[in-house]
């Protein structure tokens, strides 16, 4: 077994045993200042914003892999165990399923006080305006986030960490903190993040359905309804405007007969979205909580099948 996949091995257990530390300065906080500001140079400067948007997310994706390869070659030069913890270390900050889980979960515990508590916390992890949501909105919103989380913030970095270490997870992590900041369809950041939005998906494309396929495995064996999770995924994954968010989503709305998606309110504005799923059921909070155990199971797998493939090669 490479260096490389027990250094993901070691990642992924820290970020189960620690999530991410608030003491910590993460370096995607590092990404996003650099994005920001130059954002606001590009901004500044004028001319084809869509030209700007392509050097953007060229020189963030670019610098962060190089930035990351050059400490992996110090950490090297000092010997093999300083590199393994290095890139462990590195691995951790770059999977998220322990974050997304307590924050769901600290959404479900908002509820427990009222809607507009709940409201407060989901706005830490949606985009979407949240001020008017009614409880049942919330909770979908929250089921929503953590299933295309799956992808992003944990299948996809699992998948580029195993193909290219952690200059390849980094890489990924950069594009998709792009995507977050500037990736939006309305008229501030059309031109300004494009590409970051193309890139994101591209990166997404086969992660998002190896997901799907995960998640429909998570399904059976967490006791939830996996052949609907299938059915819905087959009928329902086109089902939005990106490429690859509706994989997940489906496979989660499935799981749990539920409605997701349709129209929300995105910087005071109606974004229109085809729903997912059926509405068997009204949505409960205990739904948060399976959400998460659909998140666990299928990271779970997606490290079983990284190192199994591991093995087999």
């Amino acid at each position: 077994m490479g260096d490389w996949i027990l250094a993901l091995m070691i990642g992924f257990v820290l970020d189960l045993l620690l999530g991410d530390p608030e003491w910590l300065y993460h370096p995607v906080c590092i990404i996003g200042k650099y994005t920001s500001f130059m954002e606001k140079r590009l901004r500044k400067r004028g001319g084809n914003l869509r030209k700007s948007a392509v050097f953007l997310t060229a020189s963030t994706v670019l610098l962060t892999m190089a930035a990351v390869a050059v400490l992996m070659w110090l950490l090297s030069l000092l010997g093999c165990i300083p590199l393994l913890i290095g890139m462990s270390l590195l691995n951790w900050m770059g999977i998220a399923v322990t974050c997304m889980a307590k924050e769901a979960r600290g959404v479900a515990k908002a509820l427990d006080k009222g809607v507009e508590a709940g409201r407060t916390q989901v706005a830490r992890i949606v985009g979407r305006d949240t001020q008017s949501l009614n409880e049942e909105e919330i909770i979908k919103a929250t089921i929503e986030t953590v299933a295309e989380n799956t992808t992003d913030g944990v299948i996809s970095p699992l998948f580029y960490a195993a193909i290219g270490g952690p200059v390849l997870l980094w890489g990924f992590k950069a594009a998709s903190t792009l995507d977050s900041m500037v990736g939006y369809l309305d008229e501030t950041y059309r031109d300004i993040g494009w590409s970051s939005a193309k890139m994101d998906d591209v990166l997404n494309f086969l992660p998002a359905r190896i997901s799907a396929v995960l998640m429909c495995i998570a399904a059976f064996l967490t006791g939830m309804d996996g052949k609907n999770a299938c059915r819905i995924v087959r009928r329902d994954h086109a089902n939005h405007k990106s490429p690859n968010c509706a994989w997940s989503e489906a496979a989660a709305a499935g799981a749990m007969h539920i409605q997701l998606g349709g129209t929300h309110d995105y910087f005071g504005k109606p974004i229109e979205k085809p729903t997912i799923g059926d509405a068997d059921r009204p949505v409960r909070r205990t739904d948060i909580g399976k959400a998460n155990r659909l998140l666990y199971v299928t990271s779970w797998l997606m490290l079983g099948l990284i190192l199994l493939i591991a093995v087999l090669l």
